[in-house]
């Protein structure tokens, strides 16, 4: 009989961390929040998510630690600060974007501690986190992926499994991040060409609406150059770390991949300018 697993931390509350420890909630799951700044979490109080002032509170006795920080540095310092708390056996499922080296360091301090170590990065924005429509790709063995399907269900509407080896779901994120990453830049250039010769911008979505080069991205990135609406669903500071992570990761195996070096020059250029704490469709304000 599988395990019903309810017991879950959620380390790192930011757009997708309240997300889903929102959704684990009211799913049923006994969920705690912890974040480096407090009143992150504590914001989650009102959702009946259980707020802990220190990281340790979050996960002892958890079933499940979820870690949803900015980058590799940011999760490794959550969990050591956890550590006096975290018992042999517990799931530890690290769904950040953190690159291939760091993933490599937070399995084994993993390994150290006797976790068992799921490497679980997640693609979507603040809207499907929200209506728990992520896209979760999986790395790490198969033995607990049947008790953790019902957490998966309350958040996501798939599960890619890539490998049972940790790393491989970081891999194929940092491989989808390029296609995406492509196509924001894509669309910001483009409508940016069509202002300067001129055109109005708008022009441009009508002509791709409804047509083989559309997209719901497509549509929802152009409405905020469009509207001057850069409300964050990905913020642009955190799509330049993806694009460096990337280009850091083709670099040791060999790939050339000059798109993605153009668009950290076209990301650190927005950065500048004051846009980090926008949508990443701020690129095109660059």
């Amino acid at each position: 009989m599988t395990k019903q697993l309810r017991s879950v931390a959620v380390l790192g509350i930011g757009i997708m961390g309240a997300a889903v420890a929102r959704n684990l909630q009211r799913q049923g799951f006994a969920v705690r929040a912890w974040n480096r700044t407090p009143h992150k979490a504590q914001a989650l109080a009102a959702d009946g998510v259980r707020f802990c002032t220190q990281a340790s509170e979050a996960v002892g006795g958890a079933e499940v630690i979820i870690t949803l920080h900015k980058d590799g540095p940011a999760v490794l310092a959550a969990i050591e600060q956890a550590a006096s708390a975290l018992q042999p056996g517990t799931l530890w499922l690290q769904m950040a974007t953190v690159g291939v080296q760091a993933c490599a360091e937070l399995e084994a301090f993993a390994r150290a501690r006797e976790l068992v170590f799921y490497d679980a990065p997640v693609l979507g924005t603040r809207q499907p986190a929200e209506q728990g429509q992520l896209l979760v790709l999986g790395a790490g063995p198969e033995a607990h992926r049947a008790e953790l399907q019902p957490l998966f269900d309350a958040i996501a509407k798939r599960v890619l499994w890539a490998s049972e080896q940790p790393g491989g779901a970081s891999r194929l994120k940092l491989a989808l991040n390029s296609w995406v990453l492509a196509l924001t830049h894509g669309a910001a250039e483009s409508l940016a060409l069509a202002k300067g010769l001129g055109v109005d911008p708008a022009l441009v979505v009508e002509l791709v609406t409804g047509g083989p080069l559309d997209s719901g991205y497509f549509q929802a990135k152009t409405a905020a150059m469009l509207n001057d609406d850069y409300r964050p669903s990905f913020t642009l500071a955190n799509a330049l770390k993806d694009a460096q992570l990337m280009v850091a990761a083709a670099q040791q195996a060999g790939v050339r991949v000059d798109l993605a070096e153009a668009g950290i020059q076209r990301f650190q250029r927005a950065l500048d300018l004051g846009h980090g704490d926008k949508d990443m469709a701020a690129s095109y304000l660059a």
